[in-house]
């Protein structure tokens, strides 16, 4: 899993009807120290996450299991909101 924070929504005017009911949201990927890593992505939320959360998001085939149904092109899913982190 890899952590990311929420920095917008994606309007669609057309989906695929395996994505029906499916929010979908622009997650910019985080590295290890938190920073901005990479470009933004397209998400499926799963968890009901908004804008400027901190979240735990799968990639790969991975993001397409999180939905309810398998069968699915997504390449990210949001499956978390971070409440907060603690540095050990």
């Amino acid at each position: 899993m890899k952590i990311g924070r929420i920095i917008g929504s994606v309007v669609c005017e057309k989906k695929i009807e395996s994505l029906s009911g499916v929010t979908l949201l622009l997650l910019q990927p985080l590295d290890d120290n938190y920073k901005e890593k990479g470009t933004p992505v397209v998400a499926c939320d799963t968890v009901q996450a908004g804008t400027g959360d901190l979240v735990l998001y799968e990639g790969g085939r991975e993001a397409a299991l999180a939905l309810d149904n398998w069968f699915n092109p997504s390449d990210a899913s949001v499956v978390g909101i971070i409440d907060s982190l603690e540095d050990v």
